[in-house]
């Protein structure tokens, strides 16, 4: 068994992941700001069963805390309604983005689509900074798009910002270990 999980809340700068997968009787448990580097528990339990127990308490805590289920990369394997649905936030991202217009609705789509495609983003989020223009928003939605586009991986560096183009390799990034400036190209 295995969970990764998002909390994410761009006015109180929170950008948080926690993640956790079973081997055997021991439940590992990761956590931490989007892009940095993890802490790690691990929880040596009797059997499978009580790790499986855990793990589930340990979920439902998150949960009710507002964590919601993600992905600690984007590639092609992906569930295309969630590449689909990250796309259709960066369109209502974009027109916000062209204005200037940094409202409560753009707020609200921008945290939607960040619990879709965790992004590292530093340790201060600056909701008005992380797409500098039109451009970055219409080079995500590309990123995404050619995920749907073909049926082997392309390179899911799916942060803001341009990341290195495709190659002949397939290639798949975590976004969880991007560096934090990762995304601050300019």
């Amino acid at each position: 068994m295995e969970i990764y999980l998002v909390f994410v809340d761009a006015i109180q700068n929170s950008n948080k992941f926690w993640a956790a997968i079973i081997e055997d009787s021991n439940l590992t448990v990761q956590w931490g700001r989007v892009g940095y580097k993890a802490q790690t528990k691990i929880h040596t339990l009797a059997n499978h069963q009580r790790a499986v127990s855990k793990f589930n308490n340990l979920v439902a805590e998150k949960m009710m805390k507002g964590y919601r289920r993600s992905q600690s990369q984007i590639d092609s394997n992906c569930e295309i309604s969630e590449i689909n649905r990250a796309i259709e936030l960066l369109e209502i991202i974009r027109p916000y983005v062209e204005q200037r217009n940094f409202s409560v609705a753009y707020i609200n789509a921008l945290n939607q689509y960040l619990k879709i495609v965790p992004t590292p983003l530093g340790m201060q989020i600056e909701p008005y900074r992380v797409y500098r223009s039109v451009e970055d928003v219409d080079y995500q939605q590309e990123l995404l798009k050619s995920l749907l586009a073909t049926p082997t991986p392309q390179v899911a560096a799916v942060a803001v910002g341009h990341a290195s183009e495709a190659t002949a390799e397939p290639k798949v990034i975590s976004l969880k270990t991007i560096s934090k400036n990762f995304w601050r190209h300019l």
